[in-house]
C-alpha cells in the first residue's frame, strides 16, 4: 500500500517522464489487483470465521463436527420414564 502511494504521488508531482509513467502506472495497476485479491481473501476468511461463531452461538456443530448421541437419537427410542 505504501508504494501504492508513493507512486500516486509520484504521478502527482507531475515530473515523472512519459517511459517512466508507463512504468509506475503499471506497477500501480499490479499493486491494485494484489491489494484487491487480498481483500477479497479476507472478507471470505472472515466471513468464514463469523459463520463458525454463529454456529456455535446457536450451539449447532461446525462443519465436520460430530453430534452427541443424544441430538442423534430417535426422541421415541429415549426412556422418558413411568
Amino acid at each position: 500500500m505504501s508504494e501504492l502511494e508513493r507512486i500516486v504521488s509520484e504521478i502527482e508531482a507531475e515530473d515523472i517522464d512519459v517511459d517512466a509513467l508507463s512504468e509506475k502506472v503499471k506497477r500501480a495497476t499490479t499493486l491494485i489487483s494484489f491489494c484487491k485479491e487480498r481483500l477479497r481473501a479476507t472478507e471470505e476468511e472472515v466471513g468464514r470465521i463469523l459463520a463458525e461463531a454463529e454456529a456455535q452461538s446457536e450451539g449447532r456443530p461446525e462443519d465436520g463436527e460430530e453430534r452427541d448421541a443424544e441430538e442423534l437419537a430417535d426422541p421415541d427410542d429415549l426412556d422418558t420414564g413411568p
